[in-house]
């Protein structure tokens, strides 16, 4: 068998060579999106190009990057001649959407009624087709597009926001026709009298000559298949001209002085090898991972090149934390002898793996446990089925589950549609609003095993999804209703999931800047549920782990303010999980993450662990 030779970090981008007009920076959350898109807008700035940078990232941080205010205005980048920057604020955005769309009704309808459309405008869509409406003017307004060479976009839109955005037909009278009253129609209730503009903000976007779209992975299996995911769905609705960056590639060179680094740049290495398909064929480029944060203008000029100087092993120690191992966690859980423990977290943070660590945790403590998991990845139920005792472990499929509500939906809500009112309901029902809905509802038929046993469950609803479902007339109203005599005791899963005593929610995240936002954000959102997160995982530490590298160390170093933050500002609990040179597959392994120590100390504030 041949040997793949690794992957080697070239000093020329393709993604920047020739750039159309607009360029388009997308992937998931932490993997360098703000990052590459304010470096690229430096580059060709340097190059004599007039530049405008503009974030859609309801994380966005390219003010900080820069060291200034930037804000919901085109503001002038002083040290960086040609240079402008404009972010979008997805959520002010949406706010005057909805205000746009409630404001008419508030009034007229009853509260109960008015309630119902704000929570059905709460959600990511509504946000996503908000930020759409302002950025639409940038692709379209010809004195501004005379003004700039290239407009260099942080954060794309979504294959499912373009699509809708796409459809024929009359959103408002489907809508006063109370037909539209699925998961995401609502938030196009105010686009009618703008369809042009976005007809040609859409073409604009479709051009290969105007318009091109970089999407951002790192060298990890999961978020490679995102990508990959990514550029199907966009390749589908016609957007074609498309750049692969793999963005934080450990350099080989670190390998050789430090067994962490060496098991690292293995992981990634491979991962690249078994690259989806999909992205085989793209142009792709490579970015070597930096010792040092992305903040400033030398950091961002330094990000497009090579490599960093040579390292080799660095003396100075790497600092460490007063903060609990996983196992502190696990303590405290078992405790309880049996509940509901709902892992949630964005994706690639590694909630799977660490719902299976708990629960064979709890297994080792002489519990019996469920694990259920929307993991596509189907090995790791593979892996743990059978083989301890007490422990159970299923898989939801989210496919089957969401063509099963979706038939439902179209059975019920759809039988009496006309052909173009059923299309438009068939295209909301293709939106991941229904896919969380579905999932949740195969969720509930375990939540009512937690009364007796420990239910572990991995990859959860999001609060939105959550309100959704108890604000449109959901299961929980419903039985209230029925159990109005006041003799009667019943339990709904909105309940339970809302009760401290009865399920704890763990947040999981990394000690970066752009997952920990995304984490707190998710936070925000399950409490406007009425559901207060137990406590905040930080996985895959680097500070934990205590590697050798000096590259390394120096990335160590950057994750104390991140790890601070979650401590001091956004968790009752904090546990900090090391990154591990052997993957946690398999039963031992994950068993070994369950109870892997670090040496702490106290030279950072301690989390609130009480």
């Amino acid at each position: 068998m041949l040997q793949r030779q690794p992957v080697l970090l070239m000093a020329t981008m393709q993604f920047i060579d020739n750039p159309p007009p607009f360029l388009f920076f997308t992937g998931k959350g932490g993997v360098g999106k703000t990052s590459l898109a304010c470096a690229t807008a430096v580059s060709l700035a340097d190059q004599g190009k007039r530049v405008l940078l503009v974030s859609t990232d309801p994380a966005s941080n390219v003010g900080q990057v820069f060291g200034i205010e930037i804000g919901n205005h085109v503001t002038v980048v002083d040290a960086v001649p040609g240079l402008a920057a404009l972010e979008i604020d997805p959520q002010a955005a949406a706010q005057l959407y909805r205000d746009k769309i409630v404001g008419p009704v508030r009034g007229v309808l009853p509260d109960a009624v008015v309630r119902s459309i704000e929570e059905q405008l709460s959600g990511a869509c509504t946000t996503e087709i908000a930020a759409f409406d302002e950025f639409t003017a940038l692709l379209t307004d010809p004195a501004l597009l005379d003004g700039y060479d290239h407009i260099v976009f942080d954060t794309a839109p979504t294959g499912h926001t373009i699509r809708l955005l796409q459809l024929p037909g009359a959103w408002d009278d489907f809508l006063q026709d109370g037909k539209g009253d699925a998961s995401c129609l609502g938030p196009l209730a105010g686009l009618e009298k703008q369809r042009a503009r976005y007809h040609a903000a859409v073409e604009a976007l479709a051009d290969p000559v105007r318009t091109r779209l970089i999407l951002v992975a790192r060298a990890q299996s999961a978020t490679l298949r995102e990508a990959a995911r990514t550029h199907e769905e966009l390749a589908a609705i016609g957007l074609q001209r498309q750049t692969l960056v793999i963005n934080g590639i450990l350099p080989q060179r670190e390998a050789a002085h430090d067994p962490l680094a060496a098991a690292v740049f293995k992981r990634e290495q491979q991962a690249l090898a078994e690259m989806p398909e999909a992205l085989q064929s793209l142009p792709t480029d490579h970015v070597a991972l930096k010792s040092f944060n992305l903040v400033g203008l030398d950091a961002l000029r330094q990000l497009l090149k090579a490599d960093e100087p040579a390292s080799g092993t660095d003396s100075a120690p790497v600092p460490t934390i007063d903060a609990p191992a996983l196992s502190t966690l696990i303590d405290q859980i078992a405790a309880d002898g049996h509940g509901l423990i709902m892992l949630m977290g964005k994706g690639g943070v590694g909630k799977t793996t660490l719902a299976a660590a708990v629960a064979l945790a709890l297994v080792e403590r002489g519990h019996p446990v469920h694990l259920t998991t929307s993991d596509p990845a189907a090995h790791l139920a593979e892996t743990l089925d059978g083989t301890l005792e007490h422990l159970t472990v299923s898989r939801i499929d989210p496919q089957a589950e969401t063509a099963r509500y979706r038939q439902n939906v179209l059975d019920t809500k759809g039988k009496n549609l006309d052909a173009a009112g059923r299309a438009l309901l068939e295209e909301d029902l293709r939106s991941p609003c229904t896919e969380e809905i579905a999932v949740f509802q195969a969720f509930s038929r375990a939540i009512r095993e937690a009364g007796k046993k420990f239910v572990v469950m991995d990859t959860a609803p999001t609060g939105h999804t959550l309100l959704l479902l108890d604000a449109t007339g959901a299961y929980h109203r419903e039985v209230a209703r029925q159990m109005s005599d006041p003799h009667l005791h019943f339990t709904t899963p909105m309940m339970q999931l809302q009760d401290p005593a009865r399920t704890k929610v763990l947040l999981v995240t990394l000690a970066e800047t752009t997952p920990v936002l995304e984490a707190a954000k998710l936070q925000a959102d399950l409490r406007r549920a009425g559901i207060e997160p137990w406590a905040w995982i930080v996985n895959n530490s680097l500070v934990a782990a205590q590697p050798q590298s000096r590259l390394l160390r120096r990335r160590a170093a950057n994750e104390l303010a991140q790890i601070a933050l979650v401590a001091q500002q956004y968790a009752q609990r904090t546990a900090l999980v090391p990154l591990l040179a052997e993957e946690p597959v398999g039963v031992v392994r994950l068993l070994e993450l369950g109870h892997t120590p670090y040496t702490s100390s106290p030279d950072i504030a301690k989390g609130k662990t009480a």
